[in-house]
């Protein structure tokens, strides 16, 4: 008996004997046994390369290995992906939205490690951009394929790999509550009562996993110096408007530099991205790697965040203003670092680059508040806190997610009123500007973005082109009124395109509109159907999004219009009856709740 056999024996014996809902559990617990596992495995792949290259650094003078190590990871993570991966592994949070948002459970294998190996050299030779989103990637490609190993049914293998998410940032960050909401604000996945059980237990596994290999402290290590009073919430509020904006200076910025770079071919990538993060890298070194280290000095306390200046030309400075315009540039620049990174070639995420900036911010704030006299005292570790939540929260338009998160990654609960507040305000800033996260702009910008709103959700599995009729005889312009009364007769139809030699579209034949001289014989070889044809109340292209598709159904009162490519050329008719049966099995397969 080979194992193939083997295999199915097992399988029809879990069928038979235990019911899906139930397996899917231990599947849960699987996927966050190895989620964390992936995690615990990247984070000590970026921390051993960028240790062992940069372990005899200077700390008082500047070290010009600064300009040769990011092009080099930049470089070999670009080759690795387009010589070995052969695929692309980019924007990992972007792709697990576009698969939960159409329904696409099935993630290639080879995600399952192929992130981690291209980020840990990025993020290790100092690719200015975080693990956390490659890591997503993983998880979900882990939740994916363990759940096609275990065959287990369409709607389970999609649940698992929102759970593959919510384990994986639960894993890199001992951080449950937040992967779960992670899944829910910014993956859009639906909460139920029958995902919410299989999320905890893929999270609270990878959490705990987490604890056994790295140990139960907090990410970064805080301690609350002073309790927060209710006299600063002006200070908080404002500070949240502030981190809003900041927000939308990220996504706007890195929207820009992505278009940018896309123009242009392979190796100018490189060469920009490389030369741009290494220059920027040089002269403003935190920005080497994820940052991280500079947010543990930042929340120290004390006078410890003059050590951020090590390394750096302003090493000598003495001024009191010096840290502040040195931590405002690496804030102007930090987007373009980032975005260097990932279009030079190399493989990352923004996670990291939030709560770096946001800890910035903060540190900033409440340093400029205190030094010119405008508030009694603010704390500094405090307000380095919310402003990372801020900046999460706005950025990625998931504003309890924000607050958890850091709450889980520095243990700082006492804070959680002015985490909410911050949170809230800056979220609420940049929806004025911003509708969607950085992470679903992408997809917003081609219709292909899933929502929370149950009709607009359904509109984005529906595609044009499966819904074409294409069935309808189509009629010339120097056709007859005789020759239109012959097709009529063989059809059961009431509207006719009428398109040239080249299959260009010329307009439409209402039955309606000709039904008065049909039955005039005198007429069918005088009247030509270029006299009675009538130009189409709107035309369809092709890949229109379904939701616009409606708007124009709705604008123009036709029960049927005319489908056309890109250079006009005629494709089909799409009917609102159409539609409507191809939404009524979308909404059936999808949302109906299924009972075991």
């Amino acid at each position: 008996m080979d194992i193939k056999e083997i295999y199915n024996k097992i399988h029809h014996w879990r069928r038979t004997y235990i019911k899906e809902r139930h397996f899917l559990l231990f599947a849960c617990f699987i996927v966050g046994i190895l989620t964390a596992l992936a995690a615990y495995l990247l984070k000590l792949a970026v921390h051993f390369i960028g240790l062992f290259l940069t372990n005899n650094f200077s700390q008082t003078d500047v070290n010009y290995l600064y300009l040769v190590y990011p092009i080099i990871g930049i470089l070999l993570a670009g080759l690795f992906v387009k010589y070995c991966v052969k695929d692309d592994i980019s924007h990992g949070v972007t792709k697990i939205l576009f698969a939960i948002s159409q329904r696409k459970s099935r993630i290639k294998p080879h995600n399952m490690y192929t992130s981690l190996v291209a980020s840990s050299i990025t993020i290790g030779f100092g690719g200015s951009v975080g693990a956390e989103a490659p890591i997503v990637l993983t998880g979900s490609a882990i939740g994916s394929n363990v759940g096609r190993f275990f065959k287990l049914d369409q709607r389970n293998l999609m649940l698992l790999v929102g759970c593959g998410a919510a384990g994986a940032i639960a894993g890199i960050f001992k951080a449950p509550i937040a992967g779960i909401l992670f899944v829910i604000e910014v993956l859009l996945l639906d909460l139920t009562l029958s995902s919410i059980l299989p999320l905890l237990v893929t999270s609270v596994t990878a959490t705990t996993v987490s604890y056994i290999l790295t140990g139960t402290d907090a990410m970064f290590a805080y301690s609350q110096v002073e309790a927060f009073t209710l006299q600063r919430i002006p200070y908080v509020i404002l500070l949240g408007i502030i981190c809003g904006f900041l927000s939308l200076y990220v996504t706007r910025t890195m929207s820009w530099s992505e278009d940018l770079y896309s123009r242009l071919g392979p190796w100018p990538r490189f060469a920009l991205g490389g030369i741009t993060l290494s220059v920027l890298i040089f002269l403003f070194p935190p920005l080497f790697g994820e940052g991280y280290n500079s947010v543990e000095t930042l929340l120290a306390g004390g006078h410890k965040f003059n050590e951020l200046l090590n390394e750096s030309f302003f090493y000598n400075v003495q001024s009191r203003w010096g840290i502040v315009i040195f931590l405002g540039l690496i804030l102007l620049f930090k987007t373009f670092a980032t975005s260097a990174t990932n279009g030079g070639g190399g493989t990352g995420g923004v996670f990291a680059p939030t709560l770096f900036m946001g800890c910035i911010l903060g540190f900033i704030y409440s340093y400029t508040m205190n030094e010119l006299g405008f508030a009694t005292y603010l704390p500094q570790e405090n307000f380095a806190l919310m402003g990372m939540a801020g900046v999460m929260a706005g950025v990625m338009h998931a504003p309890l997610t924000g607050t958890f998160l850091i709450a889980e990654l520095t243990g700082g609960y006492e804070l959680f009123l002015p985490l909410m507040i911050v949170s809230s305000c800056s979220y609420a800033t940049i929806v004025i500007f911003e509708k969607h996260s950085i992470y679903a702009m992408r997809l917003a910008k081609r219709g292909e973005l899933i929502t929370h709103h149950k009709d607009k959700a359904v509109l984005t599995f529906l595609k044009v082109e499966d819904m074409l009729e294409t069935d309808i005889p189509i009629v010339r312009p120097e056709m007859t009124l005789g020759d239109m009364v012959k097709i009529i007769s063989n059809s059961h139809r009431n509207i006719f395109p009428v398109v040239n030699d080249d299959g260009t579209l010329q307009g439409l034949v209402m039955l309606n509109d000709i039904r008065n001289i049909m039955f005039r014989p005198e007429l069918y070889d005088t009247f030509k159907v270029k006299k009675f044809m009538v130009g189409s109340p709107a035309e369809i292209k092709i890949n229109t999004p379904m939701e616009k598709v409606m708007n124009t159904f709705e604008d123009t009162k036709a029960w049927n219009l005319p489908v056309v490519d890109d250079d006009g050329v005629y494709k089909g008719i799409l009917s609102q009856s159409s539609v409507f049966n191809y939404y009524r099995e979308v909404l059936v397969e999808n949302y109906s709740e299924e009972e075991e």
